[in-house]
């Protein structure tokens, strides 16, 4: 393939991007071998990152997305290889962010500074944060959790009681998301489809064991949406 999907280990916000595959790449990227935008929309998407975050240890304010703990153990939906809809918002708004980001010239840390910033106003920030939510309910239909109603708010991601430190300021840790029982709830979903799984790969062995581990995705299993777990 030409290109594949990567992403930074550590950072503040989790930003995926497609990239020539003939880059050389250093230890502290996580590369995703796949080109297809239906990938990048998934990750991209809140869905994925609500799982990232609870498995991703941390580096002071910093999230470290290991490929071990929040990619080859994330439930895939089902229907993942026939999921059109995932290809057409995932370019949307893949081109969109490009076209965003050259306009304004700034890199992505900057553009999702100013997407999780409750003071911008700008229409083509408001554009984004709409193709992100259309993301995540694309995403939600390919689980079949329509079920679910969407809506995300500027909210805290944790209390900041520090001190200004003379007249320098320490950014808020604003965060345009979900709201927790939301989040909680997809969560939860997805923990109960890892363990469907992990149950149905048991019975499947037929060897009684009840004991189950992560183990690594291969593309066709990802693609095939496999369940990620082998007996330990």
């Amino acid at each position: 393939m030409s290109r594949v999907i990567v992403t930074s280990q550590t950072g503040s916000s989790r930003a995926f991007s497609l990239v020539p595959s003939s880059w050389t790449f250093d230890q502290t990227v996580v590369v995703v071998l796949s080109d297809s935008y239906r990938m990048f929309a998934l990750l991209q998407s809140r869905i994925h990152e609500v799982w990232a975050t609870f498995f991703s240890s941390s580096m002071k304010d910093d999230l470290r997305y290991m490929p071990s703990d929040c990619f080859d153990t994330f439930p895939f939906p089902a229907t993942f290889t026939t999921a059109s809809a995932l290809e057409t918002v995932g370019r949307q708004y893949y081109e969109f962010r490009a076209e965003l980001m050259m306009r304004a010239e700034e890199g992505l840390t900057k553009i999702y500074n100013r997407f999780h910033d409750p003071n911008e106003k700008s229409t083509e920030i408001a554009r984004l944060r709409d193709l992100h939510n259309g993301i995540d309910g694309a995403v939600l239909a390919a689980y079949g959790w329509e079920d679910l109603k969407l809506s995300c708010e500027f909210l805290l991601d944790y209390e900041d009681d520090e001190e200004e430190n003379g007249s320098a300021k320490r950014r808020k840790p604003w965060r345009y998301r979900w709201p927790d029982d939301l989040r909680d709830q997809v969560l939860g979903r997805l923990l109960a489809l890892n363990a469907e799984r992990a149950t149905a790969e048991r019975l499947q062995l037929g060897d009684g064991r009840n004991r189950s581990r992560p183990r690594r995705a291969t593309r066709a299993a990802v693609d095939a949406g496999q369940p990620l777990f082998e007996e330990a």
